[in-house]
């Protein structure tokens, strides 16, 4: 059975620390990031206002940024708004404590790839990340305990075996470790797995999850009956 512990590690393509810039003007919170991060082999930067954040991210290339929204000189949205006028494309996380639909919509439309409502959990923060650097092809894989998770190529493996994996088995494991200890909802699911040109089969992603628990374990996944499903590791 897969082990997830709080701290999963990552394997970069170039075999290179992955590189974090954190934008964060609470000092105690950068820190505990910033500890965090250092354990689960990121590279970090940590500045605490937009205008050292500029002044890096035009000086250093990034594989990440993690950025607050209140923060001295500009907002994060207006700061990331105007690296992405600048054609800077660097996978973006907000970490903020604003709660609002309306911040959220003026956060993903300032170019945001992600955003986390404080407080949030550590690991889930962790998975989000990998997910967005695995899309930018800056992680090769993931360690998950003692498996290995290679979602660009659809196998999970540890030192004896190898468990090939559909694309669509794959695809579910990204998102249900991504929202690790969360429901996620069946529609939720269903939008992420089938295109808007497939047809949706619930009996199919039944067997995908049932294929998941082959090799996770019959206990790793919580089907919430009529709602949804839980990784529960």
């Amino acid at each position: 059975m897969v082990k997830l512990f709080l701290c999963s590690q990552v394997k970069p393509w170039s075999g290179l620390l992955p590189n974090v810039l954190l934008l964060e003007d609470d000092i105690l919170f950068a820190n505990t990031l910033e500890d965090f991060l250092d354990d689960c082999s990121f590279s970090v930067d940590v500045v605490h206002n937009s205008e050292h954040m500029l002044e890096l991210s035009f000086k250093n290339r990034y594989d990440i940024y993690l950025l607050d929204v209140n923060v001295p000189h500009m907002s994060g949205f207006e700061l990331l708004n105007d690296l992405r006028q600048s054609g800077d494309e660097t996978p973006a996380i907000y970490l903020t404590s604003r709660r609002d639909k309306e911040d959220l919509n003026e956060g993903f439309k300032s170019g945001a790839d992600d955003y986390l409502k404080k407080p949030f959990d550590l690991d889930e923060l962790l998975f989000r990340m990998n997910a967005l650097m695995r899309r930018a092809g800056v992680l090769e894989t993931i360690l998950v305990g003692e498996y290995s998770f290679d979602a660009k190529n659809n196998k999970i493996s540890d030192s004896k075996d190898i468990y090939e994996l559909k694309p669509k088995e794959s695809k579910l494991l990204e998102l249900l470790l991504q929202r690790r200890g969360n429901i996620v909802l069946k529609d939720e699911i269903e939008e992420h797995l089938w295109d808007s040109s497939e047809e949706i089969s619930s009996g199919s992603l039944r067997v995908y999850v049932s294929s998941l628990k082959k090799v996770l374990g019959q206990n790793s996944i919580e089907n919430i009956r009529g709602t949804g499903y839980r990784l529960i590791l």
